[in-house]
């Protein structure tokens, strides 16, 4: 999930900065928690966002969409809509909308209706219709529907009336109801979008934004602290805490050092090598939960030497991801095999792995005429997530593991942002990343990921296309019988084998720790749930 931009922080900055009060002061108030965040949000539109700690500081606080899942089923359940319908040929999908939800307002808005049904439609046509008048605002970019191929999938979207909504579709996708519970599906306001279209100040509705969330959007400082507010009229119950503050906290240590003083009450992405300490303070509680993600290295395929399989089949043999994930993972990642994580449907159990054996890849590397070596670069990402807990450990070992055969990898970084969109762009040789699942669906990580259309998009970080594998992962999406599909996916994970787009590294476990008088707060599939959390 992933792609920054240098300029949505300057906006956000230029729209919102202010000086906050040190979260220190905060820290002692039960009607405040205090959360450290990774990063700053690229934007506080989820549509126009794609990175984790964006999406926790916009759709998961400030926003609601059609459906949420289940924390347990990781099955879609209602939200902004109470129920829907589908066609017997799965291509017309009817949606009854929840009546007496809220907007928010702010400094520049306040609304005069409820949510409806223009909500949805203008939240769908914004980022499908090229000449929406709002498509190119904040450089409307919106890469997480582009990517799950709702610009085309989407025929119409038509207003049945103000509480039903009716998406056409151009064949039947099996996936198609679980996109709408993901961050980029967050319900904008129609009203407030017109307002500001008429005032001339459109940017206002990604940087000042207006959702049906359990927050508000108060206050925000660039790389520093966001402040929010309860919503007073949340549709979905109170919200017991009335203030919640993003301390933006990019490093581990200083993270868990907040936590140890109080200065942040909840922390995400704890490193492994923590978890003792955590576990050995009894003001302090670890959590874990059983993650639909996986860790790899991507090879950039249009590039030499990785245009040659051979290549690639054999630098997975001479990765040795067993040593890896027992020193980086430490307990809280197995090793991964294939690109879905072996608790979803359609994982292919019975798929073969890459035994470490540098003697083979030496043997193939000759093969393929590289019997001197080669020199590439290696993409190490610089933040940490529960599929990639110590990038810089990970890429180090492989860096040593490759020298061993022969291939010389300079390791190389960047800033988050920078990062995601120059891997989008195809300008790295090799590089670490990962996918968390946003709907629970395996074509959220077959086609998303190792798609042919994605390398358009830019999820693909390999820039591979088999047409067989393509064929197969396609075909999957329009077969709604649940056995069908696993068959499929399994006869494209055999492909994705063969041809070694990937290294794939480990899946993880998601992992987030609080201090021991939090309660309410979760996360699930979704995401970060804070509107039940308190202070005890």
């Amino acid at each position: 999930m992933s792609t920054g931009k240098k300029t949505g922080k300057t906006l956000l900055a230029l729209a919102l900065s202010t000086l906050l009060p040190a979260s220190a002061a905060w820290a002692a108030n039960t009607d405040t928690i205090i959360y450290c965040s990774e990063a700053s949000p690229e934007s506080f539109n989820p549509q126009i966002a794609s990175s984790g700690p964006s999406f926790v500081a916009s759709s998961q606080v400030l926003y609601n969409r059609l459906i949420n899942f289940d924390p347990v089923k990781n099955t879609p359940v209602p939200s902004l809509a109470e129920s829907w319908t589908i066609s017997p040929d799965g291509k017309t999908y009817t949606f009854t909308l929840r009546k007496g939800v809220k907007f928010n307002s702010n400094k520049f808005f306040k609304p005069t209706r409820d949510f409806n049904a223009d909500d949805v439609i203008f939240s769908v046509l914004r980022q499908k219709d090229p000449k929406h008048p709002y498509h190119n605002v904040s450089q409307g970019n919106y890469e997480y529907f582009n990517d799950v191929g709702l610009d085309k999938l989407i025929q119409d979207v038509k207003k049945v009336d103000d509480y039903h909504v009716q998406f056409v579709l151009t064949e039947p996708n099996a996936a198609f109801l679980a996109d709408w519970g993901m961050d980029f599906a967050s319900i904008l306001s129609a009203e407030y979008a017109d307002v500001m279209l008429k005032k001339g100040t459109p940017e206002n509705v990604d940087t000042w934004p207006i959702g049906t969330g359990p927050y508000v959007l108060q206050q925000y400082k660039v790389d520093s602290q966001i402040r929010y507010l309860a919503n007073p009229n949340y549709w979905d119950g109170a919200v017991p805490t009335k203030h919640l503050i993003f301390s933006i906290t990019p490093n581990v240590e200083t993270r868990l050092a907040k936590l140890q003083t109080n200065e942040c009450q909840i922390i995400p992405a704890p490193s492994p090598v923590q978890f003792d300490v955590i576990k050995n303070n009894k003001d302090l509680t670890l959590h874990s939960v059983d993650a639909l993600n996986v860790g790899y290295l991507a090879f950039n395929t249009e590039k030499k030497p990785f245009d040659n399989v051979l290549v690639r089949q054999a630098l997975n043999y001479a990765t040795d991801k067993t040593a890896i994930v027992n020193a980086v993972f430490m307990g809280s990642g197995t090793v991964a095999k294939s690109p879905i994580p072996p608790n979803m449907l359609g994982y292919n159990k019975d798929l073969k792995d890459y035994s470490y054996d540098p003697e083979k890849a030496k043997a193939l590397l000759k093969q393929a005429g590289l019997e001197k070596g080669a020199e590439v670069t290696l993409w190490s990402m610089p933040v940490q997530r529960p599929y990639n807990p110590n990038s810089k450990r990970i890429a180090e070992m492989i860096q040593n593991d490759w020298a061993k055969v022969g291939v010389k990898a300079k390791i190389v970084s960047y800033e988050w942002g920078e990062y995601l969109s120059g891997m989008r762009k195809g300008e790295h040789d090799a590089a670490l990343f990962g996918w968390m699942s946003d709907n629970g669906d395996p074509d959220n990580f077959a086609d998303v990921l190792l798609g042919c259309n994605s390398i358009k998009t830019g999820s693909n970080a390999a820039r591979w296309c088999d047409k067989g594998y393509n064929d197969l992962v396609q075909k999957a999406k329009l077969t709604s019988e649940p056995a069908k599909r696993a068959e499929l996916y399994g006869q494209a994970q055999e492909i994705f084998y063969q041809q070694a787009p990937w290294i794939a590294l480990a899946n993880g476990k998601t992992f987030y720790a609080t201090r021991s008088n939090v309660t309410g707060y979760s996360v699930s599939l979704m995401g970060s749930d804070f509107s039940k959390a308190k202070l005890n």
